[in-house]
This record gives structure tokens, C-alpha cells and sequence, in this order.
């Protein structure tokens, strides 16, 4: 089926002249997503598992730092989550993800949290926005149901972390429109 698309209006072409007949071939099959979606998927996932990655590793070298602690627990599924909310709030940045510095803090109590690590996602890319990533100690694990003594006992030894946690971000720019 083949459709014309008048370019100007035909009250139009008695003031102005005869008008161009544009004609579109609507006749061809839609083709299939191209390999160049399929490759922005993968693309996205290995950025997925490289910030995962990353955010395991610091998480890992503050646990010995900053949480003073031998086992730091995490919910299955909790970084991949985190990872995702940091590539979705950077995709309308200038650089994306690589201009992101993120600061990680643990909060123990309501309103007392503490950073506990800090890594620049491209240290090579100057920071254009900060995310602040607030993990939360998980209080409803099996620790909660153990006597006041025996908790100062294991204090030192096991963190649960909580499956909520938060993510604000901070521009460091300012653009035309604001």
C-alpha cells in the first residue's frame, strides 16, 4: 500500500503554487530489532556487573576499615539493585556514569550513619554529579532475638545488612535550562 503526504495544506497551494506530493512506500515489512540493540543490552548489562563488582570490593575492604567487623552480610540481590539505580539516575548526565563519585555510608541508627567508603566511577572523567548510597543495618536478622550480653559478645563479628537502603544525588553543574 503506498500513501501520499501532501506537504502543504491544499488551501494553501492556490497562494503559494502547486504543492510536492511526497511519496512513502509503506509496502516494506518492519525489520526486527537491529544487533545494535542487542549490543546497548549487553553493553548495559556488563556495566551492571562492573559497578556490582565494584561496589563489592569497597564494601569488602571497609568491612576491615570502618565496620570493624569480620562478616559483613548482604541481601542476595541487594548491589545488582543498588547498581541499576546508579546507572538509571546517570543516563541523562554529561559522561554518564563515568563522572560520578559515590559515597558510601552505613547508618547503624536512625539518623547516625558514617561514610565508610568513596570510589570515583572513571577517575579519569571529572566528576559531574555524587551519589550518596546509604546502607542501613539490618535489626530485624536473627541477632535481634539475643540477649543484651550475648550481643555485646558477637558485637564485633557479624553485620546484616538491611534490604532498603537510599540513593540521593548531587549535580555539580548547573545547565542552561535552570
Amino acid at each position: 500500500m503506498k500513501m501520499e503526504v501532501l506537504s502543504v495544506q491544499s488551501m494553501f497551494q492556490r497562494e503559494f503554487g502547486p504543492t510536492k506530493l511526497d511519496v512513502k512506500d509503506w509496502t516494506i515489512p518492519l525489520q526486527p530489532p537491529t544487533a545494535s540493540h542487542q549490543q546497548s543490552q549487553e553493553q548495559h548489562e556488563d556495566a551492571l556487573q562492573a559497578l556490582s563488582l565494584r561496589l563489592q570490593n569497597e564494601l569488602k575492604s571497609a568491612k576491615s576499615q570502618h565496620l570493624a567487623c569480620t562478616e559483613v552480610l548482604l541481601p542476595a540481590d541487594l548491589l545488582r539493585r543498588v547498581a541499576s539505580e546508579m546507572l538509571s539516575m546517570s543516563e541523562k548526565e554529561p559522561c554518564g556514569i563515568r563522572g560520578c563519585t559515590i559515597y558510601i555510608e552505613f547508618e547503624e541508627e536512625p539518623s547516625n550513619s558514617r561514610r565508610i567508603a568513596t570510589l570515583k566511577a572513571d577517575p579519569s572523567t571529572v566528576s559531574t554529579f555524587e551519589l550518596y548510597l546509604t546502607l542501613k543495618h539490618d535489626r530485624s536478622g536473627w541477632t535481634s532475638i539475643l540477649p543484651q550480653f550475648l550481643k555485646n559478645l558477637a558485637r564485633g563479628s557479624t553485620i546484616m545488612i538491611s534490604p532498603d537502603f537510599n540513593l540521593t544525588k548531587n549535580k555539580l553543574y548547573r545547565s542552561f535550562s535552570e
